[in-house]
């Protein structure tokens, strides 16, 4: 990832971690909870070391996969928080491909 990259994720990151937590997620909340801190230490990690081992590019790819299924099985439109939250996750694992 080039510094250009960098700088843009971390921006999001940035909107992403002062977004407010959106309501009425129902019986997926708790899910969906886990699912945004275990992606956002990922990305926490990847801006302390500059770099992802193998253990979180698998962890990452998991969440990923979860999450998107949570999304595609809730009635409504998910909210900006989730495909923000996806997005993100989805630019960093793009280097571990």
């Amino acid at each position: 990832m080039n510094a250009s990259d960098r700088e843009k994720l971390c921006e999001v990151w940035q909107v992403h971690q002062g977004a407010e937590w959106p309501s009425d997620l129902g019986s997926d909340e708790g899910q969906l909870m886990t699912l945004d801190t275990v992606i956002g230490g990922c990305l926490t990690y990847f801006f302390d070391e500059q770099d992802l081992d193998e253990q979180r590019v698998v962890i990452l790819r998991d969440c990923l996969a979860e999450l998107e299924e949570v999304v595609e099985d809730r009635p409504e439109d998910p909210s900006e928080y989730f495909h923000r939250l996806q997005s993100l996750g989805a630019t960093l694992l793009q280097n571990y491909s």
